[in-house]
């Protein structure tokens, strides 16, 4: 394989307006509906292909930096876009409207099924959008990958890193590992030492910035534990912003990374919630806008609603949640952003974060295709043996309705070209009517 078309990775000389730029980050936010592989494919296509803001290549770079992260590595990156296109205002508005409105339906639906125990409406409605959003990602996954493969062995890196996610369950952070540490030992031009003028970074690199942005994102991020022991008649607080303050630390490889450990501790270790809740909660994060790390915002409501009195307490365990989960990325992505086009400059640390770009197309593609199979069938099962680990459907459970809507949605974004405001509005349309059926 050879290089990819040059031509894009030029950036557009305009800088967008804060007014601009929010309103393309509210659209982003109001449908970035199922998961990061969907989300970042919907940024790509905002950010690269419609506004060209950011080029394909600081696209992919930031893209491999977040993967590196703790935390969703898609609001991640909507709050490095931000930043990098209006400093640290951009940043604070692109990925608080990355995570307000789903946080928002995510408290009102937590609501709603604290008092009602079920939500049919929506899960009528959303089934359209899950079948949408699946032809949104194959589609992303076909652009990312032209992108990212610049050489055979790129595409042989997006296998085995699919494979070892996909079929051995092998830690996420290990697979990212072994693909930098490849990527930097066979990286052009490692020997030498040699770096190109046009990578070199634009943005100086200054260590006591770093340590006074870490410094200031890890006090605003632990206020809350201070404020809380001011409030002894409410420990179920305090313990769900404990709870999730570790959690925010150890979420590498994004919400599907975690979900086991978080369901173990909330259902068994803290009985906050019970296994159909935690189940359904899941449920409600795949099918509203937003990352999937909402779920811990349906968890944190419900911890709060019973352990701390009612309506007012599960407002505040899910804030608290918010702030624990979402606080720390901010703080990483302003002390470490700058640091991104520095790696570049550099052959080795470039390979390696290449190398990471190629591995997270196997990576989306491990998502895309875990997605696709609970999307398609009703029941779906995890069968192991030895090392080896396999997501099995089982076939009579097959929904004929979203194979319709999903073509429905591929001709209406291969053919007809409509915006996909508009085919999640028309699929979620058709969820509902064929719902009925």
């Amino acid at each position: 394989m050879t290089d990819p078309d040059p031509s894009p990775l030029a950036e557009p000389p305009a800088t967008p307006s804060l007014a601009a730029l929010t309103q393309r980050f509210f659209q982003i936010g109001i449908l970035s509906f199922g998961g990061p592989a969907a989300q970042i494919a919907l940024m790509h296509r905002v950010l690269v292909e419609d506004t060209r803001w950011l080029s394909e290549k600081r696209f992919l770079d930031a893209l491999s930096f977040c993967m590196l992260l703790p935390g969703p590595e898609a609001m991640q990156l909507a709050t490095y876009a931000g930043w990098r296109l209006r400093g640290v205002a951009g940043g604070l508005i692109a990925g608080g409207l990355f995570v307000a409105p789903g946080a928002l339906i995510i408290l009102a639906l937590s609501w709603i099924y604290a008092a009602l125990g079920n939500l049919p409406v929506v899960e009528a409605l959303f089934l359209g959008i899950k079948a949408a959003v699946l032809i949104i990602v194959i589609e992303a996954l076909v652009k990312l990958a032209r992108r990212a493969f610049r050489y055979r062995a790129h595409l042989i890196l997006a296998v085995c890193a699919f494979v070892a996610l996909f079929f051995f369950d092998l830690p996420f952070p290990l697979v990212i590992l072994a693909a930098a540490l490849w990527g930097a030992l066979t990286a052009p031009g490692a020997a030498t030492g040699s770096a190109s003028l046009d990578t070199r970074p634009s943005i100086p690199v200054r260590t006591g910035h770093t340590v006074a942005v870490l410094g200031l994102g890890g006090a605003l991020w632990l206020a809350p534990l201070g404020a809380l022991a001011l409030l002894p008649s409410a420990p179920i607080l305090t313990d769900i912003t404990l709870f999730f303050s570790k959690l925010a630390v150890v979420t590498f490889g994004g919400a599907y990374a975690v979900l086991a450990y978080m369901a173990q501790e909330v259902v068994t270790d803290f009985s906050w919630l019970s296994a159909g809740q935690m189940l359904d909660g899941l449920g409600l994060a795949e099918t509203t806008p937003g990352p999937l790390i909402l779920v811990t915002e349906f968890v944190g409501f419900l911890a709060g609603l019973g352990g701390a009195g009612g309506l007012t307490g599960g407002i505040a365990g899910a804030l608290l949640t918010l702030w624990a989960t979402f606080v720390p990325c901010f703080a990483l992505i302003f002390a470490g952003a700058p640091y991104i086009e520095w790696i570049a400059a550099q052959p080795r640390l470039n390979g390696a974060l290449t190398a990471i770009t190629a591995a997270v197309v196997g990576v989306i593609a491990n998502l895309s295709v875990w997605f696709g199979l609970h999307v398609l069938f009703g029941e779906v099962r995890l069968i192991g043996t030895g090392a080896l680990t396999l997501w099995v459907p089982k076939l009579s459970t097959l929904d004929w309705r979203v194979l319709v809507l999903a073509s429905g949605a591929a001709v209406c974004l291969r053919a007809t070209r409509l915006p996909v405001a508009a085919v999640l509005a028309l699929a979620a349309a058709g969820g509902w009517v064929l719902s009925l059926v």
